[in-house]
């Protein structure tokens, strides 16, 4: 059609009243009035089946329901428990590989994220451990407080942000060496088992302050001299070379989860180190790297948040809004996620897909802001 042209088209509304009889009655026609009843019900039905789902009970999709079968304490200063999970009816559970962690939903809502430390093997049972942090989150202390034989909680999982060697990597990976320390053996332990089983050659060096802070010693016993338990109490600070391999080569993977401190020494002294592989998972939030401050404005109060460089966009809200959401700290597992009205992302997450990004979908606890304010909504 030619710009300015007349409309040729005439069109109707649709009638709000039934037309009379068709054969000129003075009575609505009976036809369409069976007609008007039955697509009124296929369209009410229609709106039923297909309306959408509350969008905040969207994270809880694939959550599954277990029940604690055993607990038991594996540090001798009990401060670590360990807890089996299983179906209520006994069926098997998705299977997972060395490395895998679960989102763990407890009584309170909060959820958090503990490494599966038993046998990928065994699929009716899921293993995990968790040592107290007296003041940390509130997350360890609910787990030893309020978890006993019996309690019911929600999973989602397995998933594996931190995975052993792949089949395909094999002979790349020459040698593997593992280094945990305390409560980070917790996703080293099923990589060791794998490790022997695969008939690779392997080490690790597992260390604590004292023997009877660290977890799960007697299951290492079996591996021999493959095994070294280095303690603060009898040796003192670990330097890199107490927890390296004698002469890191091109060939060797590294595998180490613990203290941040001693994973950042293991990086520094390899990080030159051609065809050398380091793997790290961490328990606690990285640092802030090359940050500016910025604002965050809640879009429901209109309360206006400061940001300092060396603090995360969560800590902020966290400290104005204690119950706002969040789990792992590190950008993975989505709990903390707002969506932004105005203003430009800084995304420093590698879980949300590029359609997410673009819906201004942000998680709060790694991205910041290229604008001096974001408007969000928790």
């Amino acid at each position: 059609m030619t710009p300015n042209a007349p409309e040729l088209t005439q069109r109707w509304q649709a009638p709000h009243e039934i037309p009379v009889d068709l054969c000129r009655g003075k009575r609505r026609d009976s036809i369409l009035r069976i007609l008007d009843v039955l697509v009124s019900t296929q369209v009410k039905l229609a709106v039923l089946i297909h309306r959408d789902e509350p969008t905040e009970n969207r994270i809880d999709e694939y959550k599954t329901t277990l029940t604690v079968s055993e607990r038991t304490t594996v540090a001798t200063d009990n401060d670590v428990v360990s807890l089996e999970l299983r179906a209520p009816d006994g069926s098997d559970l998705e299977r997972w590989y060395p490395g895998a962690h679960l989102d763990l939903y407890l009584p309170s809502g909060r959820i958090r994220q503990y490494s599966l430390c038993g046998d990928p093997a065994d699929r009716r049972c899921y293993r995990i451990a968790v040592r107290r942090i007296p003041d940390g989150g509130g997350g360890s202390n609910e787990v030893h407080d309020e978890l006993q034989v019996g309690t019911v909680v929600g999973v989602r999982g397995p998933r594996n942000a931190f995975g052993f060697v792949e089949p395909g990597r094999i002979e790349r990976a020459k040698r593997v060496h593992f280094v945990a320390g305390g409560i980070g053996i917790t996703p080293i332990l099923p990589m060791v088992c794998e490790a022997e089983r695969m008939g690779l050659d392997w080490s690790l060096v597992y260390v604590g302050r004292e023997r009877r802070t660290l977890p799960f010693r007697e299951e290492l016993s079996p591996f021999g001299d493959r095994v070294t338990i280095r303690t603060d109490d009898e040796y003192g600070l670990p330097a890199a070379n107490d927890l390296l391999p004698p002469n890191v080569r091109s060939g060797d993977a590294i595998y180490c989860c613990g203290p941040v401190p001693m994973m950042d020494l293991i990086t520094a002294c390899v990080r030159n180190e051609p065809g050398v592989e380091v793997h790290a998972e961490r328990f606690s939030a990285a640092p802030v790297v090359d940050g500016r401050p910025f604002r965050i404005q809640l879009a429901r109060t209109g309360q206006v948040i400061d940001v300092a460089a060396d603090q995360t966009a969560l800590d902020a809200v966290l400290r104005v809004n204690p119950k706002a959401p969040y789990s792992c700290r590190q950008g993975f597992c989505g709990t903390c996620m707002v969506h932004v009205s105005d203003g430009d992302v800084d995304h420093r997450d590698n879980s949300l897909s590029p359609a997410e990004r673009a819906a201004g979908k942000m998680l709060l606890c790694v991205s910041r802001s290229n604008s001096p304010c974001l408007t969000v909504t928790t």
